[in-house]
């Protein structure tokens, strides 16, 4: 199951990842330095400056977590 979200996963992250190996996407995309962050009852994630991967961290994470609708 683990093998099969992981490709999906790289899949949904498009580019380079689409065929990617399970080790490069758990190493590029889900071991991520990152710092949490908690203001005001919101939580923030805080992406490493100048991350190469960033542009397919972002399609990854829209596409699984929608944005929130407005009101």
């Amino acid at each position: 199951m683990a093998y099969n979200l992981t490709r999906t996963a790289g899949i949904l992250a498009a580019g380079p990842f689409e065929k990617a190996r399970t080790a490069t996407i758990r190493r590029k995309l889900i071991n991520i330095p990152a710092r949490i962050a908690t203001s005001a009852r919101k939580i923030r994630l805080h992406l490493p400056q100048a991350w190469p991967w960033q542009e397919a961290w972002q399609k990854l994470f829209t596409s699984v977590h929608a944005p929130p609708a407005a009101t």
